[in-house]
């Protein structure tokens, strides 16, 4: 299946009802296991998910959570580019393949302690390289959210090192409206005006996927 031509097709109204593309498990810091996440997801009339945990591929590797059709394969990564601390989101990729080996957490910790996972140290541009040769698409996060005064000029950069995507449909009020540093306004003029695919997602790290 064409991943990238998938998710190129929600549209807003998928992403706030059939289609969440953000959802933690237990495998980093969620409180859902694999197979929880599909039963609820199931029961909530969802088309299509992403399992997103924090630097590991584990809930893909040792449940049978790729093997369900409603399972886009997924990937949150910690990331820093010169100053700015961001989420780089991995889509639709190959979850056997070695190339994202290199920037995988090395331990549990590297999986949910935010104060581990802030001294990240991953290459944006072979990170991106490499979610495009295992056959995936590179997502920007809830960029409203970072501490960058050029959001434009950011996102510009990371185009530059070939980032598909930007998470245009994120619930900042629930999560992150405290550290919102731009409007979610702003964030899809961005994606606009670069042509960039809208992805969203509710970011469970609970027991309730909304």
């Amino acid at each position: 299946m064409n991943y990238k031509e998938l998710i190129k097709s929600f549209s807003k109204d998928n992403f706030y009802n059939n289609v969440n593309l953000h959802i933690h498990s237990n495998f980093s810091d969620g409180k859902l296991s694999p197979d929880e996440i599909i039963t609820q997801a199931k029961e909530k009339g969802l088309e299509y998910i992403s399992v997103t945990d924090h630097n590991n591929l584990d809930g893909y590797l040792k449940t049978n959570l790729k093997n369900e059709d409603m399972v886009i394969s997924g990937i949150e990564f910690d990331c820093w580019y010169k100053t700015t601390f961001f989420h780089l989101l991995g889509y639709g990729f190959d979850v056997n393949t070695e190339l994202l080996n290199p920037f995988l957490a090395k331990n549990k910790k590297d999986t949910e302690a935010d104060w581990v996972r802030i001294f990240a140290k991953r290459n944006v541009k072979n990170l991106i390289s490499a979610i495009h040769g295992a056959g995936g698409i590179a997502v920007l996060a809830h960029p409203a959210c970072y501490w960058c005064l050029n959001l434009d000029g950011f996102v510009k950069q990371l185009i530059k090192f070939g980032l598909d995507g930007i998470e245009v449909y994120y619930p900042y009020d629930r999560h992150r409206g405290i550290i919102k540093f731009h409007s979610r306004k702003t964030v899809e003029k961005i994606a606009d005006k670069y042509g960039l695919i809208k992805t969203g997602g509710t970011d469970c790290h609970g027991e309730d996927l909304h």
